[in-house]
């Protein structure tokens, strides 16, 4: 997700600022969603721009309230980092907005100010003991937490970990392209502030096809929403979860595979991919896991005819 409109103001989720982070466990991998912020966000068809209005309405039962607002029509998301604890090391799979960033392109995020590092002590976890960072993609938030300010210098917040970022983002959106072709001033900005850091620190590890992490934890390239967007699939004991990153911003892309994000740069792929990976999904019983959904964040999916349904939300059962 990279927001570029100013339409509707945010609306901060007060129960999930008291409960900013919660686990469960996966064979034998734990993993731990940490909120950085969730609330409403833009029309619910600015941010899923092929979506039918009848789509969300008779969806309404359960899209409401914790990713669509009816009465002011704003889809309602989630900034969050996805913790695994696999094979003895910490993983944090995408690393929200950051603070204090030049955005002007993102008004939203443009000198944004929450609280990230609070909600990861809170779960247990340091900067220093991060030892694999993954951004899913280059949008800046995805990649702000990967580095802080000090003294007036961006430096990798997490000192011991190895960041595992595409190849063909970090291509495109790097010098090597001018920063997107010079598209977006943003672009620019979010490499030299989040990710240009990282390389010059000797922390980034740039792949592509597919990367084995450890034996539980695959990435795999899903490209479209940008040219490097990747996968992140975990399989422990017999149980699995697949980590979309932006393939999905809304439930309703499940029942919808075919509308893309407002964000999605090559439609087409992006569609093949998500359509990939939920049939896969459905096929595997892989928890899906999205980078933006508000709620319990995480759904199981099944095959209805021709269809995708939703299943269990398995963080709602530790509400």
């Amino acid at each position: 997700m990279s927001d570029e409109s100013t339409a509707a103001e945010s609306v901060t989720d007060e129960s999930a600022k008291s409960e900013r982070s919660r686990s469960i466990t996966l064979g034998d991998v734990e993993v731990i969603r940490v909120v950085e912020w969730q609330g409403a966000f833009i029309p619910a068809r600015g941010i899923v721009p092929d979506s039918a209005p009848e789509t969300w309405q008779d969806n309404a039962d359960w899209l409401a309230p914790d990713h669509w607002q009816p009465e002011s029509d704003a889809a309602v998301v989630a900034l969050q980092t996805w913790v695994l604890r696999s094979g003895g090391r910490t993983v944090l799979v995408d690393t929200g907005v950051g603070n204090g960033r030049e955005r002007p392109g993102s008004p939203r995020f443009h000198h944004w100010q929450g609280d990230f590092l609070g909600p990861l002590a809170q779960a247990g976890i340091r900067p220093e003991d991060v030892d694999v960072v993954v951004n899913t993609h280059i949008h800046g938030d995805h990649v702000g937490w990967n580095t802080v300010d000090s003294d007036g210098r961006w430096v990798p917040t997490f000192p011991n970990a190895t960041y595992l970022i595409p190849e063909a983002d970090d291509f495109h959106f790097g010098p090597r392209n001018a920063y997107g072709r010079g598209l977006r001033e943003d672009d620019r900005l979010i490499y030299e502030d989040s990710i240009a850091p990282v390389h010059q620190a000797g922390q980034a590890v740039l792949w592509e096809g597919a990367h084995r992490i450890d034996e539980n934890l695959l990435l795999e390239s899903a490209p479209g929403h940008t040219p490097g967007s990747s996968v992140l699939r975990l399989a422990s004991g017999g149980d699995r979860a697949v980590f979309v990153g932006d393939l999905l911003h809304s439930p309703v892309q499940i029942l919808r595979p075919d509308c893309n994000s407002c964000f999605c740069m090559d439609a087409g792929q992006a569609v093949a991919s998500r359509r990939r990976i939920l049939e896969r999904a459905a096929a595997e019983r892989e928890l899906v896991v999205p980078a933006h959904f508000g709620g319990a964040g995480a759904v199981e999916v099944r095959r209805e005819g021709p269809d995708f349904t939703l299943g269990r939300w398995p963080f709602a059962d530790l509400a």
